[in-house]
């Protein structure tokens, strides 16, 4: 895969080229020169090729996509920047240009909801309220319980007929449902450091490890050889199928 993981800026004066970047977009350089502004970094270098002034700033345009753009418009205001363009709406978002010391043309960006969401970007704002989470049915809430917390040993609540598991901050829901029927892939699958050392400990508690005929199985009921992880599946009361994998 290939990354762009940084921006060079030459400058006949790259110290005060390097504090107006700082004071503009409140942004600390690293031990090593970069300043890091989201997944990009931008190093400011001194060069004896380069003029004092840019000579086509329009040829290379730095766009900093922020959240409040009349909050950082003001406060680039405040710092007494030169603008391009003062900052507008133009339809799917708010945009300002402005000019660096050296000439260069900068963006200040805040794209519209409308636009995020139609790009994949941001949930719709009736799904902002809670993280999101699976779910599956059982016959049998009850045995569901004290298998989940029991034997599985995982953190169980109960509300209203149905139960919900945390795993590691995440959490499912299992709720009752008479015709139950499992489905036929698995519905929940935990990630381990250490198969061999689950898959014992699950067997111990008294979990039997499915067996699929010309699986590549030992004779635990891990899955060993091809390329996806080492696997290994069981079932709760209810016959929903889980796995443990490294």
């Amino acid at each position: 895969m290939t990354a762009l993981g940084s921006i060079l800026l030459g400058s006949a004066d790259p110290k005060r080229l390097r504090d107006w970047y700082r004071a503009a977009f409140r942004c600390e350089p690293r031990d090593d020169g970069f300043i890091d502004y989201g997944g990009v970094s931008l190093l400011i270098d001194g060069r004896d090729d380069v003029a004092a002034g840019t000579a086509e700033p329009g040829r290379v345009v730095l766009n900093f996509h922020v959240e409040d753009a009349r909050g950082v418009a003001a406060h680039l205001d405040e710092l007494g920047v030169e603008w391009l363009a003062r900052l507008e709406d133009r339809g799917p978002g708010l945009f300002g240009t402005l000019i660096d010391p050296d000439g260069n043309y900068v963006q200040i960006i805040e794209m519209g909801e409308e636009y995020l969401i139609h790009r994949g970007l941001k949930q719709p704002r009736a799904l902002h309220s809670a993280a999101p989470f699976s779910g599956f049915s059982v016959d049998d809430i009850p045995a569901a319980k004290a298998f989940y917390s029991e034997v599985l040993g995982l953190k169980v609540g109960e509300e209203n007929g149905m139960l919900l598991l945390h795993v590691d901050g995440a959490r499912v829901l299992v709720y009752p449902k008479d015709k139950h029927v499992p489905a036929e892939f698995t519905v929940l699958n935990f990630p381990v450091s250490d198969i061999d050392a689950a898959v014992d400990e699950l067997t111990a508690r008294g979990v039997s490890f499915l067996r699929y005929e010309g699986a590549p199985m030992d004779e635990k009921g891990i899955v060993r050889g091809g390329d996806g992880p080492l696997i290994a599946w069981f079932t709760d009361p209810a016959g929903n199928v889980l796995s443990v994998l490294q």
